[in-house]
């Protein structure tokens, strides 16, 4: 019988403070976070020298949270992984250094996680069944990506944003609207209440890249009804705005994906990201993968925004792959999927 794996993950690369205990790579026995999404609202986005601080302040309670809840004491872990990239510098720099010590100081074994990797990775956590290959489309206020999963750590991305990231796009056009910080589930709850065929906003089709996603055009165009409606004295019905964008921005993630999926052949489907807890993206790809006779695979809400147990899983795999990383790993704010 194989000895089980366990693996204490950091999370810091963004506005989340995070630390999990995950076994065998599927398992998770403890999984803490800290949001800072109040600090940051009244900002209206996340501020990187706060995000720091903060992340400085509640690290070593956050880790020591995570050990606690998972009932292990460090001695009963085989290894110590963090995201290292890609993420805000600061904050990176702060659980890469936490990490970094625990492993100099308890002989564990580190490894660096890729920030993409462990979105991709949350999906395992719940779906037991899931193995590579697989298409899954990755959707996030820094990354709009589809990627290739050809098996455990070797990722070929076919996709990608050419401007605004799909999250990036909800925070911009929440502002706009006044609806404010944090965008994504703001529009998600009020467009509920809206008609997404009351005002057709633009779908961008990349010409020399199928699978590219662009939605700098879009934004702009919300923008530009917004001003228009301003300039006529017209009614502005916000949950109808929000609606009609958020129909905008499926429709080009959910044509994208379905193309790439018919091309490609892959009959497995996943999504990851802070975006795929939209409940009407993921009603759209409900609704499509049962079409097509696709098997879709999500992760529930907690694990689709930042969090430590997605690094855990990914690590995993990376630790039965022998990656293994030394004390002169750094924060890489600009990582690309497939680095090491």
């Amino acid at each position: 019988m194989e000895k089980d794996i366990y693996i204490l993950a950091i999370e810091s690369s963004c506005d989340e403070t995070a630390a999990a205990v995950v076994k065998n790579g599927r398992e998770v026995l403890s999984n803490v976070i800290y949001s800072q999404i109040a600090l940051h609202t009244e900002y209206g986005g996340v501020v990187p020298e706060i995000a720091s601080r903060k992340h400085i302040e509640k690290i070593n309670q956050v880790i020591e949270k995570a050990l606690s809840d998972a009932d292990r004491e460090l001695s009963q872990i085989d290894a110590i992984a963090v995201t290292y990239g890609p993420g805000l510098v600061g904050a990176l720099l702060v659980g890469v250094s936490a990490a970094k010590a625990i492993s100099f100081a308890s002989g564990l074994p580190l490894i660096g996680v890729h920030h993409i990797e462990g979105h991709i990775s949350a999906n395992y956590i719940e779906n037991k069944e899931l193995e590579p290959p697989f298409l899954c489309l990755v959707v996030s206020g820094g990354h709009s990506h589809l990627v290739v999963v050809k098996d455990y750590g070797e990722y070929e991305i076919i996709g990608r944003t050419r401007d605004d990231a799909a999250g990036e796009a909800f925070d911009k056009v929440a502002r706009a609207i006044g609806l404010g910080y944090p965008g994504g589930p703001k529009i998600d709850k009020v467009s509920k209440d809206g008609n997404p065929d009351a005002i057709h906003f633009p779908r961008a089709k990349v010409g020399d890249a199928e699978y590219d996603f662009s939605f700098s055009g879009l934004k702009s165009a919300v923008l530009n009804y917004l001003n228009s409606c301003q300039m006529k004295g017209e009614e502005v019905v916000t949950a109808d705005v929000a609606a009609s964008f958020q129909k905008a921005v499926i429709d080009v993630l959910v044509e994208h994906s379905m193309d790439a999926l018919v091309k490609l052949g892959y009959k497995k489907f996943a999504i990851a990201g802070g975006v795929a807890s939209n409940s009407s993206l993921r009603k759209a790809f409900e609704e499509r993968c049962a079409r097509e006779g696709i098997a879709f695979y999500h992760p529930s809400p907690v694990y689709c925004t930042d969090n430590a147990a997605m690094i855990g899983t990914a690590a995993y795999y990376e630790y039965q792959n022998g990656v293994r990383h030394g004390f002169d790993l750094n924060a890489m704010p600009n990582l690309k999927l497939g680095e090491k």
